[in-house]
């Protein structure tokens, strides 16, 4: 059962991580289409979800993590400062199409980079 649900925790942090990628080109300064930002905003949805609610299974059927653990709790909040971030940089783009994103989307994504230590290095357990 591990490896399932680790498989697809990785699946959904690279959802994540086509959001990011995307969202970088917006900020870098290319032109996208209101479809590819559907998309990725949908990619972060279901990664979003996934890597939340995997994770914390994860966390719950292993016997040497604790769901208190403090690099579960700190990705916990990173997860929400990101999903935050990334829902006001969705509201600034809809309200006007060339909005400067920058600040916004290098936030989120040194948020999600933040995760990802959390998630290898696991500082603490």
């Amino acid at each position: 059962m591990y490896h399932t649900l680790l498989f697809f925790h990785l699946i959904a942090a690279f959802l994540l991580a086509v959001t990011v990628v995307t969202y970088t080109a917006v900020a870098l300064g290319a032109t996208t289409g209101g479809r590819t930002l559907f998309v990725a905003d949908r990619c972060w949805d279901v990664g979003g979800l996934g890597t939340l609610v995997l994770g914390i299974w994860l966390a719950l059927d292993l016997d040497e993590y604790d769901f208190f653990d403090g690099w579960i709790l700190g990705a916990i909040a990173l997860w929400f400062v990101a999903t935050g971030v990334g829902q006001s940089t969705q509201r600034r783009l809809a309200a006007d199409p060339n909005a400067d994103i920058g600040v916004m989307h290098w936030l989120r994504t040194l948020a999600v980079l933040g995760l990802l230590v959390l998630m290898i290095w696991k500082p603490g357990a």
